[in-house]
């Protein structure tokens, strides 16, 4: 038994995130019942992250706050908030700001090196394996890699969730869910031999089944976002 009452670790989630581009709490509220009656098993009482980016301290946040929880929606934490005001409104109901990562850093022309760095001093963390699963993957299972990309060499079942930061490669048939750039890649990929998923997200943009362009249905494809929207083409 712990020798105390309470451990505190360390832990990583995949969350939705809900960007608010409305002002009118109403507007919002009926865009996102829309929105999750066309995916009630996914986002019914999902935990979300709002994003308000595009608000300022115009917007009357006790109510936008009540209108996303009125949809079914559960806050955990708000995001993007770039006005000051904005940000006593957010926490005057108790929710948390959060920060969804660390800026892009912007990358000078290297320097040249005259004497090169042996190999075998290269820190290994920093070399990452991807994660491969050789088995099939069944309903209730969830199969993350975290800071790295993902093979299933098998078929993924209804039901499984297949979660990576990194892309994601099917071989099998994918009938699950795929969640690629997880923690927030816009780079991520997803490459399915048989693609026939309940959901294919990256980067928090996703689609539904429903969602899927016919002609791509159940045939080898490829999806990644393209100015911020996911795009699919075959996969050759």
């Amino acid at each position: 038994m712990s020798q105390t009452p309470i451990e505190l670790k360390g832990s990583n989630f995949t969350l939705s995130v809900v960007h608010i581009n409305h002002s009118q709490p109403d507007v919002v509220l009926a865009a996102l019942q829309e929105k999750i009656a066309q995916a009630p098993a996914f986002l019914s009482n999902a935990p979300v992250v709002v994003n308000v980016s595009s608000l300022n301290n115009t917007v009357d946040w006790k109510s936008m706050y009540h209108a996303v929880s009125s949809s079914g929606l559960k806050i955990v934490g708000v995001s993007g908030c770039k006005d000051e005001q904005l940000k006593v409104q957010i926490l005057s109901l108790g929710t948390p700001l959060l920060n969804e990562g660390k800026a892009p850093v912007q990358k000078s022309t290297p320097t040249p090196q005259i004497v090169d760095e042996p190999t075998s001093t290269k820190d290994p963390e920093k070399v990452l394996r991807t994660r491969i699963i050789d088995t099939p993957v069944r309903s209730g299972q969830q199969i993350y890699a975290r800071n790295t990309d993902l093979i299933v060499t098998s078929s993924v079942s209804a039901g499984a969730e297949l979660v990576a930061d990194g892309n994601i490669h099917i071989y099998g048939n994918m009938r699950g869910r795929a969640l690629a750039g997880a923690s927030g890649d816009q780079n991520a990929q997803i490459f399915c031999s048989h693609l026939a998923a309940e959901l294919v997200s990256i980067a928090g943009e996703y689609w539904i089944m429903d969602q899927i362009p016919g002609d791509y249905f159940s045939k080898p494809a490829r999806l990644a976002l393209r100015e911020g929207s996911l795009a699919i083409e075959p996969l050759n």
